[in-house]
Protein backbone atom coordinates (compact mmCIF):
# COMPACT_ATOMS: atom_id res chain seq x y z
CA UNK A 1 0.00 0.00 0.00
CA UNK A 2 2.77 2.32 -0.92
CA UNK A 3 5.97 0.42 0.88
CA UNK A 4 7.58 -1.37 -1.40
CA UNK A 5 9.74 -4.83 -0.63
CA UNK A 6 7.80 -5.54 2.06
CA UNK A 7 7.82 -9.31 4.08
CA UNK A 8 4.66 -10.86 5.55
CA UNK A 9 4.42 -11.57 8.53
CA UNK A 10 3.61 -15.46 8.86
CA UNK A 11 0.97 -14.97 11.49
CA UNK A 12 -1.02 -12.96 9.22
CA UNK A 13 -4.03 -15.31 7.66
CA UNK A 14 -5.33 -15.31 4.20
CA UNK A 15 -8.56 -13.86 5.50
CA UNK A 16 -7.17 -11.23 7.02
CA UNK A 17 -5.11 -9.87 3.63
CA UNK A 18 -7.54 -10.31 1.73
CA UNK A 19 -9.65 -8.11 3.50
CA UNK A 20 -6.81 -5.81 3.58
CA UNK A 21 -7.25 -6.08 -0.35
CA UNK A 22 -10.80 -5.02 -0.54
CA UNK A 23 -10.51 -2.05 1.77
CA UNK A 24 -7.22 -0.42 -0.39
CA UNK A 25 -8.86 -2.01 -3.70
CA UNK A 26 -12.34 0.31 -2.64
CA UNK A 27 -10.01 3.38 -1.33
CA UNK A 28 -8.21 2.99 -5.04
CA UNK A 29 -11.73 3.33 -6.46
CA UNK A 30 -13.11 6.45 -4.57
CA UNK A 31 -9.62 7.57 -5.22
CA UNK A 32 -10.32 7.25 -8.96
CA UNK A 33 -13.12 9.14 -9.05
CA UNK A 34 -11.98 11.25 -6.59
CA UNK A 35 -8.95 12.67 -8.31
CA UNK A 36 -10.74 12.37 -12.09
CA UNK A 37 -10.39 15.80 -14.49
CA UNK A 38 -8.30 17.64 -11.50
CA UNK A 39 -4.23 18.15 -12.16
CA UNK A 40 -3.92 18.81 -8.15
CA UNK A 41 -4.50 15.60 -7.45
CA UNK A 42 -2.01 12.98 -8.78
CA UNK A 43 -3.03 9.17 -8.97
CA UNK A 44 -2.92 6.56 -7.39
CA UNK A 45 -4.89 8.19 -4.70
CA UNK A 46 -6.77 6.29 -2.22
CA UNK A 47 -9.57 7.96 -0.23
CA UNK A 48 -11.09 6.20 2.76
CA UNK A 49 -15.07 6.00 3.59
CA UNK A 50 -16.91 9.81 4.61
CA UNK A 51 -13.91 12.10 3.66
CA UNK A 52 -15.06 15.34 2.97
CA UNK A 53 -13.04 18.18 1.38
CA UNK A 54 -14.05 21.55 1.16
CA UNK A 55 -12.56 23.85 -1.14
CA UNK A 56 -10.88 20.75 -3.51
CA UNK A 57 -9.11 23.18 -5.77
CA UNK A 58 -6.62 24.40 -3.41
CA UNK A 59 -5.93 20.71 -2.11
CA UNK A 60 -2.52 19.38 -3.97
CA UNK A 61 -2.32 15.74 -3.31
CA UNK A 62 0.95 13.49 -4.56
CA UNK A 63 0.43 10.09 -5.96
CA UNK A 64 0.01 7.36 -3.46
CA UNK A 65 -1.32 9.59 -0.90
CA UNK A 66 -4.11 7.98 0.93
CA UNK A 67 -6.46 9.63 3.69
CA UNK A 68 -8.28 7.16 5.44
CA UNK A 69 -12.32 7.17 6.82
CA UNK A 70 -13.71 10.20 8.04
CA UNK A 71 -11.20 12.36 6.95
CA UNK A 72 -12.02 16.18 6.83
CA UNK A 73 -9.94 18.49 5.14
CA UNK A 74 -10.66 22.75 4.96
CA UNK A 75 -7.87 24.01 2.46
CA UNK A 76 -9.37 27.33 2.28
CA UNK A 77 -6.39 29.79 2.97
CA UNK A 78 -3.76 31.22 1.13
CA UNK A 79 -1.35 28.58 -0.05
CA UNK A 80 -3.79 25.78 0.22
CA UNK A 81 -3.01 22.41 1.46
CA UNK A 82 0.00 20.26 -0.13
CA UNK A 83 0.11 16.64 0.44
CA UNK A 84 3.48 15.20 -0.78
CA UNK A 85 3.75 11.25 -2.34
CA UNK A 86 2.62 9.19 -0.17
CA UNK A 87 1.32 10.89 2.68
CA UNK A 88 -1.32 8.92 5.22
CA UNK A 89 -3.85 10.67 7.35
CA UNK A 90 -5.11 8.52 9.87
CA UNK A 91 -8.93 8.26 10.61
CA UNK A 92 -11.13 11.31 11.33
CA UNK A 93 -7.92 13.48 11.20
CA UNK A 94 -8.68 17.05 10.93
CA UNK A 95 -6.95 20.12 8.43
CA UNK A 96 -8.43 23.18 8.95
CA UNK A 97 -6.43 26.14 7.37
CA UNK A 98 -8.79 28.91 8.83
CA UNK A 99 -9.52 29.80 11.98
CA UNK A 100 -12.26 32.46 11.67
CA UNK A 101 -14.08 34.00 8.59
CA UNK A 102 -12.17 37.59 8.98
CA UNK A 103 -8.45 36.39 8.17
CA UNK A 104 -8.12 33.49 5.34
CA UNK A 105 -5.04 30.90 6.76
CA UNK A 106 -1.50 30.31 5.38
CA UNK A 107 -2.10 26.60 4.85
CA UNK A 108 -0.48 23.52 4.96
CA UNK A 109 2.89 21.43 3.58
CA UNK A 110 3.38 17.82 4.54
CA UNK A 111 6.08 16.31 2.64
CA UNK A 112 6.53 12.80 1.23
CA UNK A 113 6.45 9.54 2.38
CA UNK A 114 4.98 11.40 6.09
CA UNK A 115 2.29 9.40 8.24
CA UNK A 116 -0.15 10.33 10.94
CA UNK A 117 -2.01 8.16 12.86
CA UNK A 118 -5.72 8.25 13.88
CA UNK A 119 -7.45 11.51 15.27
CA UNK A 120 -4.73 13.68 14.29
CA UNK A 121 -5.71 17.66 14.48
CA UNK A 122 -3.99 20.83 12.37
CA UNK A 123 -5.00 23.76 12.73
CA UNK A 124 -2.81 25.77 9.59
CA UNK A 125 -4.20 29.66 10.21
CA UNK A 126 -0.78 30.64 10.65
CA UNK A 127 1.03 28.02 8.44
CA UNK A 128 2.18 24.70 8.63
CA UNK A 129 5.12 22.94 7.25
CA UNK A 130 6.21 19.25 8.26
CA UNK A 131 8.87 17.64 6.43
CA UNK A 132 9.38 13.97 4.37
CA UNK A 133 9.30 10.77 6.17
CA UNK A 134 7.86 12.03 9.21
CA UNK A 135 6.04 9.58 11.52
CA UNK A 136 3.21 10.16 13.59
CA UNK A 137 1.41 8.48 16.82
CA UNK A 138 -2.74 9.00 17.32
CA UNK A 139 -4.06 12.30 18.42
CA UNK A 140 -0.94 14.84 17.88
CA UNK A 141 -2.43 18.30 17.35
CA UNK A 142 -1.19 21.50 15.29
CA UNK A 143 -2.26 24.83 16.63
CA UNK A 144 -0.45 27.54 14.59
CA UNK A 145 -2.25 30.47 16.21
CA UNK A 146 -2.43 31.52 19.73
CA UNK A 147 -4.78 34.31 21.60
CA UNK A 148 -2.78 36.93 23.18
CA UNK A 149 -3.38 38.06 26.70
CA UNK A 150 -0.83 40.21 28.08
CA UNK A 151 -4.35 43.22 28.41
CA UNK A 152 -6.14 42.94 31.76
CA UNK A 153 -8.40 45.67 30.18
CA UNK A 154 -9.58 44.20 27.70
CA UNK A 155 -11.23 40.88 26.94
CA UNK A 156 -8.83 37.56 26.28
CA UNK A 157 -11.09 37.09 22.69
CA UNK A 158 -10.93 40.80 21.99
CA UNK A 159 -7.09 40.97 22.07
CA UNK A 160 -6.35 39.18 18.82
CA UNK A 161 -3.65 36.35 17.54
CA UNK A 162 -0.45 35.34 16.97
CA UNK A 163 0.58 33.61 13.77
CA UNK A 164 3.94 32.57 13.94
CA UNK A 165 3.56 29.25 12.13
CA UNK A 166 4.53 25.65 12.62
CA UNK A 167 7.98 23.74 11.06
CA UNK A 168 9.17 20.41 11.49
CA UNK A 169 11.86 19.18 9.69
CA UNK A 170 12.66 15.91 8.12
CA UNK A 171 13.04 12.20 9.60
CA UNK A 172 11.39 13.15 12.91
CA UNK A 173 9.46 10.76 14.89
CA UNK A 174 6.82 12.37 16.76
CA UNK A 175 4.86 10.47 19.90
CA UNK A 176 0.94 9.92 20.24
CA UNK A 177 -0.80 13.11 21.97
CA UNK A 178 2.12 15.73 21.01
CA UNK A 179 0.78 19.22 20.98
CA UNK A 180 2.98 21.81 18.87
CA UNK A 181 1.85 25.20 19.75
CA UNK A 182 2.25 28.30 17.79
CA UNK A 183 6.11 29.51 16.78
CA UNK A 184 7.43 25.74 17.14
CA UNK A 185 10.37 24.61 15.34
CA UNK A 186 11.91 21.26 15.42
CA UNK A 187 14.34 20.22 13.52
CA UNK A 188 15.57 17.17 11.31
CA UNK A 189 16.08 14.33 12.95
CA UNK A 190 14.33 14.77 16.28
CA UNK A 191 11.86 12.51 18.69
CA UNK A 192 8.89 14.04 20.22
CA UNK A 193 7.66 12.30 23.46
CA UNK A 194 4.07 11.53 23.62
CA UNK A 195 2.08 14.00 25.04
CA UNK A 196 5.05 16.60 25.03
CA UNK A 197 3.54 20.12 24.67
CA UNK A 198 6.56 22.10 22.30
CA UNK A 199 6.88 25.38 22.25
CA UNK A 200 10.22 27.00 20.53
CA UNK A 201 12.92 26.05 19.00
CA UNK A 202 14.75 22.57 18.90
CA UNK A 203 18.05 21.06 17.66
CA UNK A 204 18.36 18.94 15.11
CA UNK A 205 18.46 15.15 16.01
CA UNK A 206 17.38 15.84 19.69
CA UNK A 207 15.20 13.53 22.15
CA UNK A 208 12.49 16.08 23.35
CA UNK A 209 10.20 15.50 26.16
CA UNK A 210 7.68 17.12 28.80
CA UNK A 211 4.98 19.70 29.43
CA UNK A 212 6.64 22.72 28.48
CA UNK A 213 8.96 20.26 25.83
CA UNK A 214 12.59 20.48 26.51
CA UNK A 215 15.79 18.72 25.24
CA UNK A 216 15.99 15.53 26.82
CA UNK A 217 19.40 14.14 25.20
CA UNK A 218 20.65 14.32 21.66
CA UNK A 219 20.66 11.10 19.56
CA UNK A 220 24.01 10.00 18.76
CA UNK A 221 25.15 7.17 20.01
CA UNK A 222 22.15 5.98 21.95
CA UNK A 223 20.00 3.02 20.53
CA UNK A 224 16.97 0.89 22.31
CA UNK A 225 15.13 3.48 24.00
CA UNK A 226 11.09 4.16 22.98
CA UNK A 227 10.85 7.64 23.91
CA UNK A 228 8.17 8.13 21.41
CA UNK A 229 5.09 6.67 22.03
Amino acid sequence: MGKENIRLDKNIGVLYLAGLFWKYGWMAFRGFWFSLGRRNIHRPAFVGRRVRILEKGRLFMGAKTRLHDDVYVDALSRAGVTLGAGVVLGRASRIECSGSVEHVGKGIVIGDRSAFGGECFFGAAGGIRIGSDVIAGQRVRFHSENHRYGRLDVLIREQGVTHKGIVVGDNCWIGAGAVFLDGARVGAGCVVAANAVVAGRFPPNTVIGGVPAKVIRRREGQSGENYGV
